[in-house]
């Protein structure tokens, strides 16, 4: 009884000091010995993402798309810039906000709390406590994609959504923008759910009138290569829905994620896959039985810039 008793009580829970406490890695290391209850989970990611980042594995990133309408746009984009993940798996969304903001959308800060009818007639869009006017969505949107997929028509008639996107990409000039950051670097970008969103809807009717076709099953194709590869995979992931799924779909067929953090705001009893833990997806196969993982439950706007903060000072 004692020897299963002292198994139980061996990590001591330790005090700390804020102002013994020098920057944001210490921090970290702080809150994963303090034993606090979301605390302990922030600490454990930091440790796990430091280790996936310096691994030689393929890292994947997932993430929807409300995350890139806030300011957390410029931090993704800096954490693809940085070099530190290989393949980006969003929804249709992330194009939107992304693509509009890049050719010169402007979005601003709102309330939970305004009357969204009085929002419709001054054509002004509310995302949470962020405000879209019209003009810097929809329209921007069809405009710019218009002009090139007409060029793009001209030289295929068919291409996958991944390299479709990638040539996208490479035409911004917006440090912040994701798109651009991965075009830079050949990392690509697969969103599922690509005709889900105004860029969707832009393709669709570009079809209409021109023989051009975006070969989804393509990009399937690609994702299984690259998750069939020899190389372990690990995954930071922001949200659940089809960005999730897919991350951890395609990674079930090499036995799973190496490493894997998860920040979610969903529950897990309602049985949904945003809400489900990372050890349920060690059932599914899609997460290894000894991978280093761990959920975080809280806002990713929040949490993801202290947790990247605090994983680039490790690192430098």
């Amino acid at each position: 009884m004692n020897e299963e008793r002292e198994k139980y009580l061996s990590d001591v829970v330790k005090d700390f000091r804020l102002s013994e406490v020098k920057n944001f890695s210490e921090l970290t290391e702080k809150m994963l010995s303090a034993g606090g209850f979301g605390a302990k989970p922030f600490g454990t990611a930091a440790s796990i993402l430091q280790e996936m980042f310096t691994e030689d594995c393929i890292k994947f990133l997932s993430f929807p798309a409300c995350v890139v309408a806030t300011g957390l746009r410029g931090v993704i984009a800096e954490l693809v810039e940085r070099g530190l993940v290989d393949v980006i798996i969003t929804t249709c969304g992330t194009l939107d906000h992304d693509l509009a903001r890049a050719w010169g959308g402007k979005y601003y800060h709102g309330s939970f709390e305004y009357d969204d009818s009085v929002l419709r007639d001054i054509e002004i869009a509310r995302l949470g406590n962020l405000l879209v006017p019209n003009e810097s969505y929809g329209g921007v949107i069809e405009e710019n994609m218009s002009k090139i997929l007409e060029d793009l028509s001209s030289k295929y008639k068919k291409i996958s959504g991944f390299e479709l996107i990638s040539k996208i990409g490479a035409t911004l000039h917006d440090r912040n923008s994701i798109l651009y950051q991965a075009a830079k670097r050949n990392i690509p970008i697969f969103v599922p759910g690509i005709t889900d969103g105004a860029f969707g809807s832009a393709l669709t009717f570009f079809s209409q009138d021109h023989d051009f076709t975006v070969d989804v099953l393509a990009d399937e194709r690609e994702l299984a290569r690259i998750s069939f590869t020899s190389k372990p995979t690990g995954a930071l992931m922001i949200g659940g829905g089809i960005s999730k799924h897919h991350t951890i779909w395609w990674n079930q067929f090499k036995g799973g994620l190496k490493y894997a953090v998860y920040i979610t705001t969903a529950t897990q009893y309602d049985g949904s896959l945003s809400g489900a833990r990372l050890q349920e997806a060690v059932s599914w196969k899609k997460v290894a039985k000894d991978a280093k993982y761990v959920t975080i439950d809280g806002d990713a706007t929040v949490l993801l810039p202290f947790l990247l903060k605090a994983v680039y000072e490790k690192l430098e």
